[in-house]
């Protein structure tokens, strides 16, 4: 059988320090699915590396396996800690669990949350001025969070 830890270890011995597992997934069939991300982004190559590193250490005559090595997509919601972290300074979208989504930018990123900076439009004395804020989500509240993808 093949086990998570196994296919860590060999998809890490292809990952220098600026790339990190965001995911690994075997599902039935053997069906083994790496999800990984880096500090600059992900290149194709480092998949085919990755890929290269997992299946030569495994023998498909003991078991049978499909593996898929892909980069953590720009839509998704972020799942690990880094990938915040890798965000600081960037446009993202934040749907709290129990309130209204919020756009704005990380500005910092610590073990118990971030904080996040958006643009608010207030009324003062008959005039519309933006105002910036910082509101502060925990990672306890399980936030979903995501790139905004901007073409400007």
């Amino acid at each position: 059988m093949i086990k998570k830890e196994q296919i860590e270890k060999y998809a890490l011995d292809a990952l220098s320090d600026e790339y990190f597992i965001v995911s690994i997934q075997i599902k039935k069939g053997n069906i083994i699915d790496v999800i990984i991300d880096g500090d600059n982004g992900v290149s194709i190559q480092k998949c085919i590396d990755v890929s290269r590193s997992v299946e030569g250490k495994l023998d498909r005559d003991i078991e049978d396996f499909e593996l898929n090595v892909s980069s953590a997509g720009l839509g998704k919601p972020f799942t690990v800690h880094r990938q915040y972290k890798k965000n600081i300074g960037k446009e993202v979208e934040v749907n709290p669990a129990n309130d209204k989504q919020v756009s704005g930018v990380i500005k910092s990123v610590d073990d118990d949350g971030f904080d996040l900076e958006v643009k608010t439009i207030e009324k003062e004395k008959k005039k519309k001025i933006e105002v910036l804020k910082t509101l502060r989500f925990n990672f306890d509240e399980n936030p979903k969070v995501k790139n905004i993808i901007s073409f400007k």
